[in-house]
């Protein structure tokens, strides 16, 4: 009977190692996990920042495309009448 508790309290104490290790490496796991949340919500800051200057940027760049769409059709429509 002394044999098999023996057994048991090995058992157990195996299983407790086991246990112990796997915490271990879950907890890594969650710090590797925010770091990478982390990283990733400054590069989400970023690019929030970025979006309204680039959209601006893309609406000059659409008002300057249109004026020089209307000087060549312009110049092409002038060469033609005159």
């Amino acid at each position: 009977m002394a044999d098999m508790s023996l057994k048991q309290a090995k058992e157990i104490a195996d299983r407790l190692e086991l246990a112990e290790l796997s915490l271990t490496a879950l907890l890594a796991n969650s710090e590797k996990a925010t770091k990478l949340f982390e990283e990733t919500l400054k590069e989400q800051k970023q690019i929030l920042i970025t979006i309204p200057k680039m959209d601006s940027k893309l609406n000059t760049m659409k008002v300057l495309v249109g004026i020089n769409i209307g000087f060549i059709i312009g110049l092409v429509v002038t060469k033609y009448l005159l």
